[in-house]
C-alpha cells in the first residue's frame, strides 16, 4: 500500500497566521489539509486569507481548508482557496463575493480532463488518484489528495457546475495582498518621526526654557563682633551678660604605636677578685677611717665594689712627718657590671672619696665575668613611639558634631579640645624587649547651645546699628562666622564671634520665583519693584524664542545682588 502524499494539519483555535504559514512551509508534501476548529478568527480576516494563499503559492503547496463554517467561505472564494466539509469530501473553491464579474470567457472541456465543473462530482480521493496517476488510500481506507504543480482552474460549486458548464471568473486586480513588510517599515518610520516631534516639542517648551531674574536692592553689610559666655551650668539665656546654656559631649580615643627597642644590656656574669689597701696620714698622726662596704674601686675606667668593710691595722712610719697603715685583711670585690673586660690582670686601684690617702691593689687577676647582651628598653625607642602618635583625628570631631546634632543642639567646633594624654608603655626602660608599645588615652571635649539662643543675641547686636523700621536681617551670618576661644574652666568656655549680617528688604526667592512663572518680562518687573527697597530688575530668557518664564520654578534663577555699602560695628 502507498504511503499518503498529503499532510493534515490541525489548527488550534489560539495560533497566530504566522505560525499557521509556518506549519504549511515546513510540510513535506503538496498537499495540505488544514483542519480548521470552530470560530477560528485568525480565519475572518481577508488579508490573512490572502497571506495564506500567497506563502502557500510560494512553498507551492496545494491547500484545502477543512471546515463547515458558512462564513469562512466567501472569504476563501476570494482568494482561490479549496474547501471542504471534512477529510473524505470533495474540495471547492467557494463562490467569491460579487466584485464586479465581466468578460466572461469559456473554456472548452475535455471529458478525461477533471475541470471545476467535473471535480465537484468526485471524491477527494479519486482527485488524488487522477492527479497522481493512482489511487491512494490511508490504512483506514480514507482517501487522500493529490495536487500537482499546475495550476487548475478556479471552480465553484453553483448550478451551472451541475449542468457541465464552467463559467470563469476574471481576477479582479485590484484585491492585491498588501506588503506587510513595508507596511510595517512605514509604522516605524511613523513613530520614530512622531517621538522626534515629540521630543522637539519637549526640548523647546520644557527642557531648555530658562529664565534669569537679577535684582538689586539698597540692602547693606552690618559687622558684627559679640563676646558671650557658654556654660554648662546655666538654665536659661542672660542677654544681660551674654551668657548662653550649653551643654559639653566628651568621647575617648585609645591610640598605641609600636618601636623597636634599640638599647642592649650585658646579662652575662660579674667578675670578682680581692684587694688590699693602705693608708698614709701625714703630719696629723691620726688613724685612717675604715672603708665601708660598698665603695668603688676604679681602674681604666672599670668599677668594683667592695663586700666588706676595710679597717687598717698598726702604723709604720713612712718617710719624714708621714704614717703609713695597712688594711687588716684582703678585700674582696665585685665588678659593678658584668663582662669579660672586667676580668683584670693585677693592678692598683683608686678609692672613690678616698683617692688622696688609700690606695688598693690586687695581687691576683679578677676573673669570672661574662658577655651575654640582650636587647632591652631605651628611653629614645618610647619617645620614638609618642612621636608617631598623632591624636589629631577628625573623626572624632565629627562624632562630637553628630551628637550635639542628634539633640538639636549648635555644635561650637572651635571649641573642639583633646585633653592631656595618659600614657602607658608594655615595658619599662631597661627592660629585655625587643620591641615597646606605647598607648595614650585621650579624651576629647566640643561644646553646644541652642543655635536660636547664639541668633538672639546676634539680632540684638545687629539691630542696634541699624534703623528697624526701614530694615530688617536678611542674613545674620552665623553660617560664614568665625569663633575664637578667649578663655575656658571645666564647665564654661567664653567665646568671641565676628561675622557679616546683611540687613535690607526682605525677599524669598522661592515666592519670588512661584510669582514670575509662566508670565512676560514687562509683568515680572512690574511685580517685583513694588517691593519697597527693589532698585531695579533684570529679566532675561533663554533660549531666544522663549518669551515668557517656565511654569517650572526649577527652570528659574532669581540672583538678588549682594551689599556693596557696610556699617561698621560699634
Amino acid at each position: 500500500m502507498t504511503e499518503p502524499n498529503k499532510d493534515v494539519i490541525y489548527i488550534d483555535i489560539d495560533d497566530e497566521i504566522t505560525a499557521i504559514i509556518d506549519k504549511v512551509s515546513v510540510s513535506k508534501n503538496k498537499i495540505v489539509a488544514l483542519v480548521l476548529p470552530k470560530r477560528a478568527s485568525v480565519f475572518q480576516s481577508i488579508v490573512n486569507m490572502k497571506l495564506l494563499s500567497r506563502s502557500a503559492e510560494q512553498a507551492k503547496k496545494h491547500l484545502v481548508l477543512i471546515t463547515s463554517e458558512a462564513g469562512l467561505l466567501p472569504l476563501a472564494g476570494a482568494v482561490g482557496l479549496r474547501v471542504a466539509k471534512s477529510l473524505t469530501s470533495k474540495p471547492v473553491v467557494p463562490i467569491a463575493p460579487v466584485t464586479g464579474l465581466n468578460n466572461e470567457e469559456s473554456i472548452e472541456e475535455d471529458p478525461s480532463e477533471v475541470t471545476v465543473a467535473t471535480a465537484g462530482n468526485r471524491p477527494i480521493g479519486e482527485l488524488a488518484a487522477i492527479a497522481g496517476g493512482s489511487t491512494l488510500t490511508t490504512s483506514d481506507g480514507v482517501e487522500t489528495i493529490e495536487i500537482d504543480n499546475e495550476e487548475e482552474p478556479v471552480a465553484t460549486e453553483s448550478p451551472e457546475a451541475t449542468t457541465g458548464q464552467t463559467p470563469t471568473i476574471k481576477k479582479n486586480k485590484k484585491l492585491r495582498v498588501p506588503n506587510f513588510n513595508r507596511f510595517r517599515l512605514w509604522l516605524v518610520f511613523g513613530v520614530l518621526g512622531l517621538g522626534v516631534v515629540i521630543l522637539l516639542f519637549y526640548l523647546a517648551n520644557i527642557a531648555l526654557p530658562k529664565a534669569t531674574i537679577a535684582i538689586k536692592t539698597d540692602a547693606s553689610n552690618v559687622n558684627t563682633n559679640v563676646n558671650f559666655t557658654l556654660d554648662t551650668g546655666a538654665k536659661s539665656l542672660d542677654t544681660t551678660q551674654n551668657i548662653i546654656p550649653a551643654k559639653q559631649v566628651q568621647e575617648q580615643k585609645t591610640y598605641t604605636q609600636a618601636s623597636t627597642t634599640t638599647g642592649q644590656k650585658n646579662i652575662g656574669a660579674k667578675a670578682s677578685g680581692s684587694v688590699s689597701m693602705s693608708a698614709k696620714e701625714c703630719n696629723t698622726f691620726t688613724p685612717p677611717a675604715y672603708i665601708p662596704a660598698g665603695t668603688g674601686i676604679s681602674t681604666n675606667g672599670l668599677t668594683f665594689i667592695t663586700q666588706q668593710d676595710t679597717t687598717f691595722g698598726s702604723p709604720q712610719l713612712s718617710g719624714s712627718n708621714c704614717i703609713s697603715y695597712q688594711s687588716s685583711s684582703a678585700t674582696p670585690v665585685i665588678a659593678q657590671s658584668p663582662g669579660v673586660a672586667y676580668n683584670v690582670a693585677p693592678t692598683t686601684f683608686s678609692v672613690a672619696g678616698r683617692s688622696n690617702d688609700v690606695t688598693a691593689s690586687s695581687n691576683t687577676a679578677m676573673t669570672g665575668g661574662t658577655d651575654d647582651i640582650v636587647q632591652v628598653v631605651a628611653q629614645a625607642d618610647i619617645d620614638s613611639a609618642k612621636q608617631k602618635i598623632s591624636t589629631t583625628d577628625t573623626s572624632v570631631q565629627q562624632d562630637l558634631v553628630n551628637q550635639l546634632s542628634h539633640v538639636k543642639l549648635y555644635a561650637f567646633t572651635s571649641t573642639f579640645s583633646p585633653g592631656t594624654p595618659t600614657i602607658t608603655t608594655s615595658a619599662n626602660v631597661g627592660d629585655t624587649a625587643d620591641s615597646v608599645t606605647v598607648t595614650e588615652v585621650v579624651t576629647y571635649t566640643m561644646f553646644g547651645a541652642k543655635q536660636s539662643d547664639l541668633q538672639t543675641l546676634l539680632a540684638a547686636n545687629i539691630n542696634s546699628q541699624i534703623d528697624t523700621t526701614k530694615q530688617s536681617i536678611l542674613d545674620d551670618g552665623l553660617n560664614s562666622a568665625s569663633f575664637k576661644t578667649l578663655n575656658n574652666t571645666a564647665t564654661t568656655i567664653q567665646l568671641n564671634i565676628q561675622t557679616l549680617a546683611t540687613v535690607g528688604p526682605d525677599l524669598s526667592v522661592n515666592s519670588i520665583k512661584k510669582l514670575v512663572a509662566g508670565k512676560k518680562s514687562g509683568d515680572i518687573e512690574t511685580l517685583l519693584k513694588s517691593n519697597p527697597g527693589v532698585t531695579s530688575i533684570d529679566v532675561k530668557f533663554s533660549p531666544f524664542w522663549v518669551t515668557t518664564a517656565p511654569q517650572k520654578v526649577s527652570k528659574i534663577t532669581v540672583i538678588i545682588a549682594k551689599p556693596t555699602q557696610t556699617v561698621n560695628a560699634h
